[in-house]
């Protein structure tokens, strides 16, 4: 199968950092849909995480719709009981790029930054551009795209299919599932100089050892400067690798694999990033692998050695094929979602949390999707609103089959 990414386009810190009524289902679990896209101008296919303001308004991408049918930016605005869409910008699939998957990235002055999995002016990659790193810049409540960087399909990468993350001194990191001195993807800097922005190649994946194809989630940052990620493919059992890049000084960096994926009963092909606990252990999960071959949720311990199974789904009614990024609760507990599984309702995905017992980790379905009027198929994790309420979405179902928002409160 071809990767999820090539077809999307101190301690360790987490950097991310028309409604419609409740069903009966959600409303047993505490959970429900906010607001479900149209396909029409509003957007379709919202296979984004969501970010948040100070104020409670959430932020993200749909890979198509909006005026030019090439997918927009949204932001939801919070209300009492339910949100309302207002689309920020629609692309128009020329040079300001087409088609953006996994959300946007907020940097002090209130911008927002993401990427698109095609379109731009810097090369012709499958008949149409290589993609961008687009800014949408806040004046005063009207929005303006601007094209940070243009990607040639080169050894620069192409497809970017995923978000952006800062680090202290402003400058961009991501990952490209394709392109590449080894046509394998690339992990990617982007630093402000003067007034252009200019790429620098962090590690161009080779396929092998190291791993190949950089993952939909978004990269994990320390303090220190440090990435982590996970390669989907490729190590040196063919399944996929956890890795970590350091600054070595200058434009250089230093790339070790951490890990790499055995697949059954190991984990195997992660697609999603991966978070922390704080105590330098790193959580994660895999589309493929455990003791089924249908996804897990990986820990890989403190010292960066040890990894283990936590959970092996079994695509019946607890879920299977998991592209998400976990997230914890204040007590410790472990949220994500499934892309498929969730039966009997259907095989749309579903929410579950871990935690952990005497003994071992319990999983809890808290819901089963059934696409129209519910949603269907959740792809990215869930991200807090200020208040500690989780939201995500899913790429289809809803009222108009074109996708929703939806919230659960832990």
């Amino acid at each position: 199968m071809r990767s999820l990414g090539r077809l999307a386009g101190k301690a360790l810190v987490m950097v991310a950092a028309a409604a419609m009524l409740v069903s009966g289902a959600w409303a047993a679990s505490n959970g429900k849909i906010v607001y479900s896209f149209s396909g029409l101008d509003d957007g379709s296919d919202p296979a984004t995480q969501l970010t948040f303001d100070a104020t409670g308004n959430g932020y993200g991408t749909t890979v198509s719709g909006g005026f030019y049918g090439y997918g927009t930016v949204f932001e939801l605005k919070a209300g009492d009981d339910n949100f309302q869409e207002v689309v920020l910008y629609s692309f128009s699939g020329g040079a300001d790029g087409k088609n953006p998957y996994g959300g946007v990235t907020f940097d002090g002055n209130g911008n927002l930054y993401g990427t698109t999995v095609s379109g731009g002016s810097g090369g012709v990659c499958s008949g149409d551009g290589c993609g961008v790193v687009f800014k949408l810049s806040n004046n005063g409540g009207n929005w303006t795209e601007s094209v940070l960087y243009n990607f040639t399909g080169g050894n620069d990468g192409s497809g970017p299919g995923g978000g952006v993350v800062f680090d202290k001194t402003g400058n961009l990191y991501g990952t490209t599932p394709d392109g590449g001195q080894f046509s394998e993807g690339v992990v990617y800097e982007l630093s402000l100089q003067g007034s252009t922005w200019t790429q620098t190649v962090v590690h161009a994946f080779t396929g092998g050892n190291d791993g190949g194809v950089g993952s939909l989630g978004l990269l994990l940052l320390d303090g220190s400067g440090n990435l982590y990620g996970v390669a989907e493919v490729g190590g040196a059992h063919g399944a996929g690798t956890v890795f970590r890049a350091s600054p070595a000084g200058g434009s250089k960096w230093n790339f070790t694999t951490l890990y790499a994926f055995k697949g059954m009963p190991d984990a195997g092909f992660p697609y999603g990033g991966l978070i922390t606990d704080g105590k330098n252990n790193l959580y994660g999960t895999t589309y493929y692998g455990g003791t089924d071959g249908v996804g897990t949720v990986f820990k890989l311990d403190g010292t960066l050695k040890k990894e283990s199974v936590l959970y092996s789904f079994k695509e019946g009614t607890d879920g299977g094929y998991p592209t998400s990024t976990l997230v914890f609760d204040a007590a410790g507990n472990v949220y994500g979602t499934t892309s498929m599984g969730g039966f009997p309702a259907c095989d749309c995905g579903t929410v579950f949390e871990l935690s952990l017992v005497k003994g071992g980790v319990k999983e809890t379905i808290l819901h089963r999707f059934k696409e129209k009027p519910d949603g269907g198929y959740p792809y990215y994790g869930l991200n807090p609103d200020p208040s500690g309420n989780l939201f995500s979405t899913t790429a289809s179902g809803g009222n108009s089959e074109a996708g929703t928002v939806f919230e659960f409160t832990p």
